[in-house]
């Protein structure tokens, strides 16, 4: 299925791959080894061993205290629409309202005038309620047209201007699924949730094939800088004035700029009518075959807590009420999964309420509890039919749901970093969810427990890429930055191995992936070094380890050994 890929590289980083790894720790995708060595020649494992080899490579890492895993591989991840707003207005990086305002205000002075200015990051935690208003944008342009989408791409930050180009005002009505936040006149005040955002998003100019492109070039090589060597794309389609990165992947993997295995998770619209035809229309995309590959179909079943939206089973627990919203009916999820899973396709699930979880695993059920697809023409697409359905995020979970996941063979795809005492968690979770579903959060510790597959993934630019932050919190429950540094229930954590296998081999079984995940001879190299051997360090210091060398499709994309020899 994935053969040798047709790459080329920056002529500073990549380099014909014969090289030894020497006096390193490995973990294989599975557990620790005995071995001591890896060499690599024609960017092919040729030898796990101990000592020097045979055959000494013209080049040599001494690796002494450091620890070389599989290429990490992120099961949930948005990396052309992470690299066009890494290009454009980036509040990324912006600690505090302060911060983002600054950066807005240097991007306003750097850009052409009049022009659109688009991107995001901000953080709802900086805002009373989540929701911050267009009168803060309009402070700082009120003739240019401002769009800013959350961390969590569940909400959008506009200013008056681009209300009134879209002509949203208090007559406008709220589109099912959405929420448009408003004042107690019944004004817009420039917040929009869910798909209330693409009221805005529909006004903004659709990017250039070359901005795309730029995108996914920049966001894999931001991904490949923390040793990710694959990935699964979890919104291939037109999503939230994003237009498809379809063919930019199909020609990036043509032209050989392509150098990461990808899976790309084709979207579900929201307001399918026509099952059939749908499921017909992504067949006529599917790639079973090379570097990019769209087996998978991607499901956002709800929003998000902060904005309320996450469905419940029972109301949340503040004033304002609600169970959150569900996109899909009963029906249209057990029609459409049954459709597809006959198809060959993989199902993607975003799920982050109870209600979303079990419709989730409701619908999977309906399909027929056994691990192997019952049929369909295109099993021999799917690696004999075996299933690779999966549910991302998991936040709130009944305890009654989870044995579920390992019986109908649903693997937790995780997103590990959130699992901690973050502000956004403090302020805008906790007291929405109150005491009892507070209690169900991340319950990474309930599906190891339980047998259930586990993924990770990022879910970036919402959050860092970085798997060793992620990490550290899956073992921790708790971060270096988090507003409060007690552990979001500890009993929840999982250890250090079970954390490496879920970014590593765990993922790649989603992938479906035959070179990335694990380490074995006469494979292709796809590797990543790290700065420490995380297994020989106190726990609470794994967010220090860093990437240094990552090989993908055997060839070196990332390098900061050369800079060490050089410094």
């Amino acid at each position: 299925m994935y053969g040798a890929p047709r790459l080329t590289f920056d002529k500073e980083v990549g380099r014909n791959m014969d090289l030894d790894v020497l006096d390193v720790n490995i973990f294989d995708g599975h557990s620790v080894l005995l071995a001591n060595r890896i060499s690599i020649r024609g960017g092919i494992i040729t030898e796990i061993g101990t000592g020097k080899a045979a055959d000494p490579a013209e080049r040599s890492i001494t690796a002494t205290g450091k620890l070389i895993t599989p290429g990490f591989v992120d099961a949930h991840v948005h990396t052309t629409f992470g690299g066009q707003e890494s290009l454009a207005c980036d509040l990324s990086a912006a600690q505090g309202l302060q911060a983002a305002l600054e950066t807005i205000r240097d991007y306003l002075a750097a850009t052409t005038p009049g022009s659109w200015v688009t991107g995001g990051g901000w953080s709802m935690a900086d805002f009373p309620g989540g929701a911050p208003s267009a009168g803060i944008l309009d402070e700082l342009s009120s003739d240019r047209p401002i769009i800013l989408i959350s961390a969590d791409h569940h909400s959008a930050w506009v200013n008056s201007k681009a209300m009134d180009i879209a002509g949203l005002d208090a007559s406008t009505p709220t589109p099912p699924g959405g929420v448009i936040e408003k004042d107690e006149t019944g004004n817009p005040t420039g917040c929009l949730h869910e798909s209330a955002m693409d009221l805005i998003s529909a006004q903004v100019p659709d990017a250039t094939d070359a901005e795309i492109r730029a995108g996914l070039l920049a966001g894999q090589s931001y991904l490949e800088s923390f040793g990710i060597t694959a990935w699964m794309d979890a919104i291939v389609g037109d999503y939230s004035g994003h237009r498809s990165p379809f063919d930019t992947y199909v020609a990036a993997e043509d032209t050989g700029d392509l150098t990461a295995e990808v899976v790309g998770s084709l979207w579900w619209p929201r307001d399918v009518k026509d099952i059939d035809a749908q499921v017909a229309a992504l067949l006529e995309l599917r790639r079973t075959q090379g570097q990019f590959r769209t087996t998978s179909v991607k499901f956002m079943l709800d929003g998000i807590v902060e904005s309320r939206t996450a469905a419940m089973s029972d109301e949340y627990s503040c004033p304002c009420g609600g169970f959150g919203t569900s996109y899909f009916t009963r029906e249209h999820l057990h029609r459409s999964f049954a459709a597809l899973d006959a198809a060959g396709f993989d199902i993607h699930c975003h799920a982050i309420g109870d209600a979303a979880n079990r419709a989730a695993l409701d619908a999977f059920e309906a399909i027929g509890t056994s691990p192997g697809r019952s049929g369909g023409p295109n099993d021999s697409d799917s690696e004999g039919g075996e299933r690779r359905h999966h549910i991302a995020h998991v936040q709130v979970v009944d305890p009654v749901d989870i044995p579920r996941f390992a019986q109908l063979g649903i693997t937790a795809n995780l997103q590990a970093l959130w699992a901690c005492h973050d502000q956004q968690l403090l302020d805008l979770n906790i007291p929405y969810l109150g005491e009892e579903r507070s209690g169900w959060l991340y319950p990474f510790r309930s599906f190891a427990d339980a047998g259930t597959q586990l993924a990770m993934g990022s879910d970036w630019p919402v959050s860092t890429p970085n798997p060793w932050e992620a990490i550290h919190v899956a073992v921790n429950r708790s971060h270096p930055d988090a507003g409060d540094p007690a552990p979001l229930l500890p009993e929840q954590a999982i250890d250090l191995s079970t954390a490496l296998c879920a970014y590593t081999s765990g993922s790649a079984h989603l992938l479906r992936s035959e070179v990335n995940g694990t380490i074995r001879t006469g494979q292709i190299a796809n590797l990543a070094l790290a700065s420490e051997n995380a297994f020989a360090i106190d726990p609470r210091r794994l967010a220090e380890v860093h990437n240094e060398l990552t090989i993908a499709g055997g060839h070196i994309v990332h390098d900061a050994t050369t800079a060490e020899r050089q410094s």
